[in-house]
């Protein structure tokens, strides 16, 4: 076990070093302090990784990634001393303190929401992506604060964003909303059940010189992003962007229903498009890979549910595949208009 054990730690070994050298002059050029360094790429070693932090700085810098749950079962205490092995490779082949590398076990969702605490270590960095700053936390949750994966889906709204009003549903710590900002709209909601994830979404908009509050161009709204919607939509509220960017699963005691992508996402859509401007737009992202609908399937939904047959979708596609996930699965991005 441990010869075999060997074996799989030089090959990780080789690639971390082929990958990293491949990825450092980009990263270095974009200024992007976070970026996807390894996925599976070998089958036997089903890890994920992500690197943060200056690629000229690997003392400073952490690992942060999961290790997926295989296809077979493996006795708890070899996959433990297995993890440690595979966790003091990435450290000695990268030049990365031991005690600087997160992996937590990533199994399929039942009963709890993707963002629930798993631990209190409070391991937090600021790190830079292009001309901005965000907090990410390692250590504490599945997920850091900033999804990796999305970066060009921010970049894009970014782009759109001057003088226009932004809504952000499942707002989670406001990353889409800060590039907004950046991108000069006129203002941004930002709805999330969560106080944790609001307060670090202020500390984002803080971080880039913006003020975020209750009352303010820039505002923080704790609701459950469902009825603030259904409430929204009695109101007659509008705005010119909508980014919908939900977890895959939710069923916080704040919530009066849980929510289920699979089951919800027609209807979610349907009552968004109620809250465009004539000319808005929707940027939706699903992180659902092996169900997740097509343009064509998302269209004929919306359009057999809308009183308008003019609903129109587009897959983004390629467009979405920033240097680190060129060839890799990410999650599906589309713009919905009327």
């Amino acid at each position: 076990m441990l010869e075999k054990t060997a074996v799989q730690a030089q090959m990780l070994a080789n690639r971390l070093q082929k990958r990293f050298h491949h990825l450092k002059k980009w990263a270095q050029r974009k200024e992007i302090e976070a970026f996807r360094l390894y996925d599976r790429d070998i089958p036997e070693i089903p890890l994920v990784l992500d690197f943060y932090g200056a690629c000229n700085a690997p003392e400073d810098a952490a690992i942060c990634g999961a290790l997926y749950k295989r296809p077979y079962d493996k006795d708890e205490s070899d996959e433990i001393q297995w993890l440690s092995i595979m966790k003091n490779c990435a450290a000695d082949t990268l030049g990365i303190k031991h005690e600087n590398i997160f992996i937590k076990q990533r199994k399929r969702q039942k009963g709890m929401s993707q963002y629930e605490r798993i631990s209190h270590a409070r391991y937090e960095k600021i790190i830079k992506e292009g001309n901005l700053l965000f907090k990410v936390n390692l250590s504490d949750y599945l997920d850091t604060g900033l999804f990796a994966d999305r970066r060009l889906l921010r970049e894009m709204v970014r782009s759109e964003s001057k003088g226009k009003k932004v809504l952000n549903l499942f707002s989670y710590t406001g990353s889409f909303s800060v590039y907004a900002a950046a991108g000069g709209a006129l203002s941004t909601d930002s709805v999330d059940i969560s106080n944790t994830y609001l307060n670090w979404a202020g500390e984002n908009f803080s971080l880039n010189g913006f003020t975020a509050q209750t009352m303010n161009a820039h505002r923080l709204i704790r609701t459950d992003s469902i009825e603030f919607i259904n409430n929204a939509v009695k109101r007659k509220s509008q705005w010119d962007i909508i980014v919908v960017d939900p977890p895959v699963f939710s069923n916080s005691k704040k919530m009066t229903d849980y929510f289920d992508l699979n089951r919800d996402l027609t209807k979610l859509l349907n009552d968004c498009l109620k809250l465009l401007v004539p000319d808005g737009k929707i940027f939706l992202s699903v992180n659902l890979h092996r169900k997740a609908p097509s343009a064509h399937e998302l269209e004929e939904n919306l359009r057999s549910h809308t009183q308008t047959k003019n609903t129109r979708v587009i897959y983004l596609g390629g467009k979405m595949e920033d240097e680190d996930f060129k060839g890799r699965k990410i999650p599906k991005a589309f713009t919905i208009t009327l």
